[in-house]
């Protein structure tokens, strides 16, 4: 009930201040784990690959940003859960395997930190994907979040990495690669990727 008052309130604001325009929403299935992975380019973003979905997406956030008055409150009753500075500890990664593995979404950004032009990648998300089994949805933020300005959100094809499944951690980097490249490829064209 809470969650779906704030979502409400989210719209209301994005409606506002910046539009969004969604493109392949149909891409991210409706029930079982998924983990959607994004590019990262403001503070802003578990809100905009989350709000206009059926679907409640959890995340990780600072724990840091749950101290924050009023911030803290929203961001957990949007499905966000801490992680402590200095990196993803053994609770945070127990945490995120329980929730895919449980049905539910997670939201991911495997560059970590925000990165405007798209770049290196860190190997989480990767693990998260193999391990899991969860079906794994790029989604791709498209805009600079200047106050009435439209931002776009595409969320892509889900990718099919059977052909990593029972390989060591050496592949990690490889299905990193994947990941990021449909990203890319979904920011340029602004279309949902289909392979």
């Amino acid at each position: 009930m809470i969650y779906a008052i704030c979502v409400g309130l989210l719209r209301l604001i994005y409606a506002v201040l910046f539009p969004l325009k969604i493109v392949g929403r149909d891409n991210v299935p409706k029930e079982g784990g998924v983990l959607l992975c994004a590019n990262h380019i403001s503070l802003l973003d578990p809100m905009t690959i989350g709000i206009k979905l059926k679907r409640q997406v959890k995340y990780m956030a600072k724990a840091e940003l749950f101290e924050v008055p009023v911030l803290g409150w929203l961001i957990k009753q949007l499905g966000a859960f801490p992680v402590k500075r200095g990196g993803v500890s053994k609770e945070s990664i127990k945490t995120s395997l329980n929730t895919l593995r449980s049905g539910h979404v997670m939201g991911i950004f495997p560059e970590g930190t925000r990165n405007s032009d798209s770049g290196s990648a860190k190997k989480g998300a990767a693990s998260f994907a193999l391990r899991s089994g969860a079906a794994v949805v790029p989604a791709a933020i498209i805009g600079s979040y200047k106050p009435f300005r439209r931002m776009t959100v595409v969320y892509g094809a889900p990718i099919d990495l059977s052909s990593f499944e029972g390989a060591g951690s050496e592949s990690l980097e490889a299905v990193t690669d994947v990941i990021m490249g449909r990203i890319r490829e979904m920011i340029e064209s602004g279309k949902p990727s289909q392979h």
